[in-house]
């Protein structure tokens, strides 16, 4: 069974959800992107006794940060932040995955309208095939994230990536 995006979230280095983080207060494109930026909005000013209109004029970088340091986000924020951060940092990443399983795409964005599940074996060979450009954690983060967000289309990537490190949360 894949992770929820929340727990994909709490695994993330602190760094990396800081990029996520940025991605997601910099989106003003996604749908329903400003339901997800008011929860963290609400979410931060619980957190920083400030109000959340003070939470707003804060600068992204420093809205990323303090979300960046949230453990327990849900998974509608966990979501967009993840979604976010793939798009605006690992484009090359996303399309490489996908020209290496042979489905039509823009720039990672899937354009194929009736997507099968792609089998085991084609997916195996298309997580090997980027991990040798890419890192093993960024492609691990994106074949999880795929499987959290979509488990039909992608329910044969359980087990294709690295078990998660131990971590003390």
């Amino acid at each position: 069974m894949p992770d929820r995006p929340s727990r994909l979230w709490k695994d993330l280095p602190v760094e990396k959800r800081v990029r996520a983080a940025e991605a997601f207060w910099r989106d003003e494109s996604s749908p329903d992107v400003q339901v997800q930026q008011m929860e963290a909005t609400l979410l931060l000013a619980k957190r920083l006794n400030f109000r959340p209109k003070s939470v707003l004029s804060l600068p992204i970088d420093r809205r990323a940060r303090h979300l960046a340091q949230v453990n327990d986000v849900s998974d509608a924020v966990a979501t967009r932040a993840l979604i976010a951060y793939h798009f605006a940092d690992m484009r090359p990443l996303m399309a490489g995955f996908l020209d290496a399983l042979g489905i039509g795409h823009d720039q990672g964005l899937i354009t194929d309208e009736n997507l099968e599940a792609p089998d085991r074996d084609r997916l195996a060979a298309a997580v090997e095939a980027v991990k040798a450009t890419f890192g093993s954690e960024d492609v691990d983060l994106y074949v999880k994230t795929l499987a959290a967000l979509d488990s039909d289309t992608w329910q044969h990537l359980d087990g294709l990536t690295a078990a998660p490190a131990p971590r003390g949360t």
